[in-house]
């Protein structure tokens, strides 16, 4: 430092295990210290800063080139983009609009028009209070041609991070912007404010089309990386490695490419090398996946619904932690009822116990192992009256058995006819399919416990009726066995089953021949045919034996019975 009289900025460490320089040393020396506004992270590779640039605002602030990637509107034939209406607004919220117009028109990412249409603005608060403007294109989708190109399962993203030890997170900044709008197209999406009316040049939140188009484009240029060190859910990116020395090589191909593609990330929403990460919303670890505590927590304050509209917006948000809970079909059954068509609202104590339940799960805030192909699977199926559940686990390094993720499903009213024996066949096939992703082409055999003795022969037997035939062929591509255990030993899938709600449910009748088939013959009935055939059906010798059976039940033989 001696002879450098530039003024110098250094990041300096405030904790307890600060080793060069902290805050005391630096008031003991009048150096001034600037107080970051939030946490950043700081990653040094190789002693260079040659990605700098990514996480720089400097050079996001300019407009994206054209690219094969751009947005096209394409409407219905003979339709026409709409315009308006103006929506009133606080004035914070036309301060804010007027900030984030004079922005905008600044990078070139609006610019003033004379469309014929245009989409009303609105401003909605973020989690940190701040407000963001959307643009509301609801009669706009309504008549654009979609793009149907797929979104990544979510669940499915998880998966390829089971080995994972190390992650990093990256944030892209507006991610949607870094896209243009198809040249001769951006009328179409002009926007009509209070303050100007202004044509998009870039891809706007809101359109119908535009996560199809951005997941495309991402998948794209990360085609190499992709599931091998690195996932991308639209703007989210997880780097992902086994060991930090890897991690380092992954971090620098991805952070390459966002330079290649002049895409910049939003440093305060970054993670660098964590063995924690919450990622679309799930905290993933080495060890397993967990709940994200802020969505447990609202969760638990979610009041008592009103009406059905209320009743879906909870299922629907708790529906995303269905694998966490082994009984989540059976538990919001009483509530499923209550969104139905034409069903009356009515809230009693079986609904609330339901809510209440579904909570009391959530709270438990249960981890799920990461599955390894290494290791055997064991399969645990159990079928009530009413439902299934079935439990995957697998045996981990402290010898227990550890889930990896819990299933239920209630039968379908065809379904409540079958017989017990094919309810917990029923039950096994449906794990199987499933879970097809995991348990097919194992090389170590999946265990299949189910608590009936039955199963454990079917897959021995050589002649099967339709159904089994079909389930033994879709089950021929599995390596499995089938044992026996009580179902006071199965536990989790013989209580998720085995709701109050199911314990006594009848099946609801299958017609198999309607009603109208038979007004004909009774409306046109010969009484003396029908005398001919009761006179034959006693001078019928075959029969004698069926007819002492109907007259006297207790005389009927071992193999009629049967």
């Amino acid at each position: 430092m001696e002879g450098i009289t530039d003024t110098q900025t250094a990041l300096i460490d405030s904790g307890s295990s600060a080793i060069f320089i902290d805050p005391q040393f630096a008031h003991s020396h009048n150096i001034p210290l600037i107080e970051l506004e939030s946490p950043c992270s700081v990653i040094g590779i190789n002693g260079k800063q040659e990605f700098q640039k990514v996480f720089s605002e400097e050079f996001f602030t300019t407009l994206p080139e054209h690219c094969p990637y751009d947005i096209a509107i394409d409407l219905e034939e003979d339709k026409q983009p709409p315009y308006g209406p103006i929506y009133s607004m606080t004035p914070a919220e036309r301060e804010a609009l007027k900030e984030h117009i004079n922005s905008e028109l600044a990078a070139g990412k609006i610019v003033p028009t004379t469309s014929p249409a245009g989409a009303p603005v609105m401003f909605v608060k973020r989690a940190d209070v701040r407000l963001c403007l959307v643009v509301d294109y609801c009669r706009l989708n309504a008549i654009t041609i979609k793009d149907r190109y797929a979104l990544p399962r979510q669940d499915k993203l998880i998966e390829k991070l089971c080995h994972a030890k190390i992650f990093t997170k990256l944030d892209l900044r507006n991610g949607y912007h870094n896209i243009r709008i198809k040249e001769g197209h951006e009328w179409k999406a002009a926007l009509c404010t209070a303050l100007g009316h202004f044509g998009a040049t870039v891809m706007q939140f809101g359109l119908s089309n535009t996560p199809a188009v951005f997941m495309r484009f991402m998948n794209n240029i990360f085609h190499d990386l992709l599931d091998i060190s690195v996932v991308v859910y639209l703007d989210d990116i997880l780097i992902f490695s086994n060991s930090r020395e890897e991690h380092v090589e992954h971090v620098k191909e991805v952070l390459s490419c966002l330079l290649k593609h002049n895409l910049f990330c939003n440093l305060a929403k970054c993670y660098f090398f964590v063995t924690e990460v919450t990622y679309i919303g799930l905290v993933i670890t080495p060890d397993g996946i967990s709940m994200e505590k802020d969505k447990v927590q609202a969760i638990m304050d979610w009041p008592e619904p009103q009406n059905a509209k209320q009743v879906q917006s909870f299922l629907g948000f708790a529906n995303f932690y269905r694998c966490f809970v082994p009984n989540f079909s059976c538990l919001a059954r009483p509530l499923n009822i209550l969104t139905q068509k034409e069903q009356p609202w009515i809230w009693l104590e079986e609904q609330k116990a339901a809510f209440d339940a579904i909570k009391t799960e959530i709270c438990k805030e249960p981890v799920l192992a990461h599955p390894d192909e290494s290791k055997p699977y064991t399969l645990k199926t159990d079928a009530s009256g009413a439902a299934m559940g079935t439990v995957l686990s697998q045996r981990k390094e402290d010898g227990c058995l550890h889930p990896v993720a819990f299933m239920s499903a209630s039968f379908s009213p065809a379904e409540l006819n079958y017989n017990t024996h094919d309810k917990e066949l029923l039950a096994i096939v449906c794990a199987f399919e499933h879970w097809r992703i995991f348990l097919e082409g194992t090389e170590q055999p999946i265990t299949v416990f189910t608590d009936h003795k039955n199963p454990e022969y079917w897959k021995l037997a050589r002649i099967f009726n339709r159904r089994h035939a079909q389930w033994h062929l879709m089950l021929a591509s599995y390596n499995f066995v089938i044992a026996y255990q009580p179902g006071k030993q199965l536990q989790k899938p013989d209580a998720l089953s085995r709701q109050p709600d199911h314990m006594d449910l009848e099946p609801s009748p299958q017609v198999m021949i309607p009603e109208s088939h038979f007004e004909a013959v009774l409306a046109h009935m010969d009484l003396s045919l029908l005398d001919q055939i009761k006179e034959a059906t006693q001078e019928d010798p075959s029969l004698d034996t069926v007819l002492l059976a109907v007259s006297d039940p207790k005389s009927m033989p071992h193999s009629v019975a049967q």
